[in-house]
């Protein structure tokens, strides 16, 4: 089957969309099609299967090209910042706003606006957005009137399932049917294998130009074992994983010794399923890696989190299990994390993304002992 490699943009560094797949190759003709008009667009799909290319894909191919697309990850702004950095502020309105300041649906105007993960906005958040996209209007934090319309085209995306986020009413449905216009889902790696070799070689050859490297060849046992993965990080996870190659492999030829346990499934120890079959909370999964099999906070908690891939309440609820076991303080977090030095570093962390619990809740925890299984760390042989 043929291959092919799309890019999003005409300037060097723009991304690419590479695929070999039928499924893919649909995918990018829709895109066309739909860049030419301007209906509401909701991109689907797993983390790190491309929402955000596509939706960059759109952006260029469509009239809008040469005004901006902003891209705004709403998982990633805490909700009391969200609603000023999406219809702006003015001076005064609150505690370091020193100047009035247009906000992201502004400085769309005639371009594009991405809503990446729009399934962790808040109701009241979801509200705002609602009435912006019944009738266009914009009122700035602090402001009584009203800020002239803009002409902005929306696509949003999410990793979410909002249909059973609307039966837990923790979705609008209401907005959910104005997003949800034209319906572009992105299909997992796992579901489009031709794919992954291709993919692979790409970001070997891109990671060995940009690191100065000669390109690593496969071994014939490795390339299989790649392309028998599942990839649940899907292509993000097969960036990051071709990147590491490049600068561990020193022979030049990456055989299946080199390749990383997380990838290597079929030889993976069964008594830690793999994330996306394991039945239990993604919350109880993390915390058993880092209780029971000593890893650390920053690879298993920070890393998925700033890729989105983990949210805001799921790193409360996890910072709450660990100051009901601890029974609060968060040095005892720390130590329990294996980051006993940056104790500090993680409570900064935690209150930057609104995850370090007010006094109130920490008493609460600490009370709440013998409400969840204690997960005590495996004793050494």
């Amino acid at each position: 089957m043929p291959s092919s490699v799309l890019r999003v943009g005409s300037r060097p560094g723009d991304p690419e969309i590479v695929c070999a797949s039928v499924a893919m190759r649909d995918l990018c003709a829709a895109a066309a099609r739909v860049a030419a008009g301007d209906a509401k667009v909701f991109i689907s799909g797993e983390s790190g299967v491309g929402k955000e290319v596509v939706a960059q894909l759109i952006h260029q191919q469509s009239r809008r090209r040469n005004a901006p697309l902003v891209t705004i990850n709403c998982a990633g702004v805490p909700d009391t910042l969200l609603a000023s950095e999406l219809f702006g502020h003015l001076r005064g309105s609150f505690t370091d706003a020193y100047r009035d300041k247009p906000g992201w649906l502004e400085q769309a105007n005639r371009g594009t606006i991405f809503l990446d993960e729009v399934g962790e906005m808040s109701l009241s958040m979801q509200s705002l957005l609602l009435r912006f996209l019944e009738n266009g209007e914009i009122q700035r934090v602090g402001s009584e009137r009203l800020a002239p319309k803009v002409d902005v085209r929306v696509i949003a995306a999410t990793n979410r399932k909002l249909v059973d986020r609307i039966a837990a009413n923790e979705f609008r449905e209401d907005l959910f049917y104005r997003l949800n216009v034209i319906h572009i889902p992105i299909p997992p790696l796992r579901e489009r294998r031709e794919d992954i070799p291709l993919l692979f070689d790409y970001f070997l050859r891109t990671f060995s130009t940009a690191h100065g490297v000669e390109r690593p060849r496969l071994s014939d046992g490795a390339a299989s074992q790649l392309s028998a993965s599942d990839w649940p990080g899907n292509v993000r996870q097969v960036r990051n994983v071709a990147e590491r190659l490049i600068l561990r492999v020193k022979n030049g030829i990456i055989t299946i010794e080199d390749l990383p346990r997380e990838v290597l499934s079929p030889y993976a120890p069964k008594a830690e399923p793999a994330a996306d079959l394991d039945p239990r909370p993604i919350c109880e999964q993390l915390f058993a890696r880092m209780v029971r099999r000593g890893e650390s906070f920053w690879t298993v908690v920070y890393e998925p989190f700033m890729s989105r891939d983990l949210t805001r309440d799921e790193l409360r609820a996890l910072v709450k299990q660990a100051l009901s076991q601890t029974r609060g303080g968060y040095k005892a977090v720390a130590r329990l994390f294996n980051v006993p030095a940056d104790h500090k570093r993680l409570i900064t962390f935690l209150r930057k993304h609104e995850c370090h619990l007010p006094d109130h809740e920490l008493r609460a925890a600490t009370a709440e002992v013998g409400s969840a299984p204690t997960i005590r760390r495996a004793e050494s042989a």
